[in-house]
């Protein structure tokens, strides 16, 4: 007779089945806008119409609105990130959810490396020919971050499609804003390039999320 050893039972999914059509159009379309973005901006080295105004609007923070971007502008940095990944891998392991840790790894990790890939392919600048600047690779850190414990918390509480999209959406977002505010703010990329990264996200997690749940496969059967 087969049926699962006791210590192959599947484990839980990070991509739940009832999430993969919203966020996989999400994904599509994060995907379009980093294109479009990209194909407007390559080789440039100024701000578009939209960049100025929003920047106009942002820029007179004061001191203590340039020390909560400064804190905020860490969690992207090297040792800031290598924080966050490496609490949140704990969290995974210590709730037994090594696919979800395996999920955090791989999700940012490809985030940021496409951003990187992105900046040289598209060629754009701030700040002198040597600052490539689109997409933004701290925005789109925090908001595969967000979007991967998101995705985490959706099954863990066993939330529905409406509460479980709600809830990546929105922590996309407040992650995206406050970092991209944050970039801003310091003059480290323009809006677009903050809106680059927030869709480079969109655009990587879910199917890395599908993919590792491809990868991980069904529980092994054994004879016993």
């Amino acid at each position: 007779m087969e049926r699962l050893a006791e210590g192959d039972r599947p484990a839980p999914v990070v991509l739940l089945p009832s999430l993969r059509a919203w966020l996989g159009l999400t994904a599509v379309l994060g995907a379009l806008v980093v294109v479009v973005l990209g194909v407007l901006y390559a080789d440039a080295g100024r701000s578009g119409t939209v960049d100025a105004r929003i920047v106009a609007a942002v820029e007179d923070v004061g001191p203590r609105g340039r020390q909560v971007a400064l804190a905020t502008d860490f969690l992207g940095e090297p040792m800031g990130a290598a924080a966050l990944v490496a609490a949140t891998v704990t969290g995974c392991l210590l709730l037994r959810r090594p696919r979800a840790a395996v999920l955090v790894v791989a999700a940012v990790g490809i985030t940021v490396a496409t951003t990187r890939l992105l900046k040289h392919l598209v060629g754009r600048t701030i700040h002198g020919e040597e600052n490539l600047s689109y997409p933004s690779g701290h925005t789109g850190f925090l908001t595969a971050l967000a979007l991967v414990v998101a995705l985490l918390a959706t099954g863990r509480f066993g939330l529905g499609r409406t509460a479980g999209v709600s809830l990546v959406l929105a922590a996309a977002l407040a992650a995206g804003a406050a970092m991209g505010w944050a970039q801003v703010v310091l003059g480290a990329h323009y809006p677009t390039d903050v809106l680059g990264g927030w869709c480079t996200a969109l655009a990587v997690v879910p199917a890395t999320a599908w993919l590792v749940d491809r990868i991980s496969g069904d529980a092994r059967w054994q004879r016993r």
